[in-house]
């Protein structure tokens, strides 16, 4: 049955590869489209214009509340899928922030939570035909490093004081590399939500414009478009697996930030 569902599949491509095959020669392949911020009302892109981008968050926001929120409000003893989901989602990253931060960080699970599933979920809905990857553009990314950033730096401050400073002082080091090592160490600390936000578009964006290539080439080759629509649902399979990975790299890399904070010292 799999077989002959293939085969009709690839009959499908190679006629319609046939009868929308295209006229002028040459690939026309623009990947960089997909990442421009529209007003949905048309016009010039202000401040207070409401976007592509606007749409999506929103909708990341509501998938999200029904993700947590409505999907868990029965709470039943034999849960639904999307309770299941939740519920395994929730004891992950619980175990992830005492692992990693330590028990005293359980305090900041809701917010390390609120992260996680944010972004996962932006990731998944960015996949989705036709839609908008919201953490592929690095305005957002920024600002929820630049957040992540801001609360580890004052909870480190809060909780220990001058000792936060540790953090930069190297004590096992002999004393003539210390002043080294502290510059080294204040440049990478400060570097932190540079490479928090750029890791995080970056793969999306890479991924996504990836997808859009083979897309421009299966619309270009005609008969034989099966050649990159088989690149397509392979870089589609891997692209599942990073919207997933990144919103973790992201998660644990905060967890250990987090843990900086909360235990300075070297």
């Amino acid at each position: 049955m799999g077989k002959i569902f293939f085969y009709i599949v690839l009959a499908v491509v190679l006629v319609s590869g046939l009868l929308f095959a295209p006229e002028q020669s040459g690939l026309q392949i623009h990947p960089m489209e997909q990442f421009e911020v529209k007003s949905l009302f048309g016009g010039h892109v202000g401040m207070f214009s409401v976007t592509n981008v606007t749409l999506w968050m929103a909708l990341t926001i509501v998938a999200t509340i029904a993700l947590l929120v409505l999907s868990t409000s029965r709470r039943a003893i034999v849960p639904s899928r999307a309770q299941s989901i939740a519920e395994l989602a929730y004891g992950f990253i619980y175990k992830m922030v005492e692992d990693v931060a330590g028990k005293d960080a359980i305090k900041f699970f809701p917010y390390i939570m609120t992260l996680f599933i944010f972004i996962v979920v932006a990731n998944f809905l960015g996949l989705l035909p036709m839609s908008f990857s919201t953490t592929s553009h690095i305005a957002v990314t920024a600002i929820l490093a630049a957040l992540v950033f801001i609360t580890v730096t004052v909870v480190g401050f809060v909780k220990n004081g001058a000792g936060f400073l540790g953090l930069f002082w190297v004590s096992s080091a002999p004393m003539a590399l210390r002043p080294i090592l502290a510059i080294i160490e204040l440049i990478s600390y400060f570097v932190r939500p540079v490479s928090h936000s750029i890791r995080l578009a970056g793969n999306i964006m890479a991924g996504h414009a990836v997808l859009k290539v083979f897309a421009g080439f299966a619309g270009a080759l005609g008969l034989f478009s099966f050649l990159p629509i088989f690149a397509i649902t392979a870089v589609y399979a891997l692209e599942v697996l990073v919207a997933f990975i990144q919103a973790y790299v992201f998660t644990i890399l905060t967890c250990v930030y987090l843990k900086d904070a909360l235990h300075p010292s070297h």
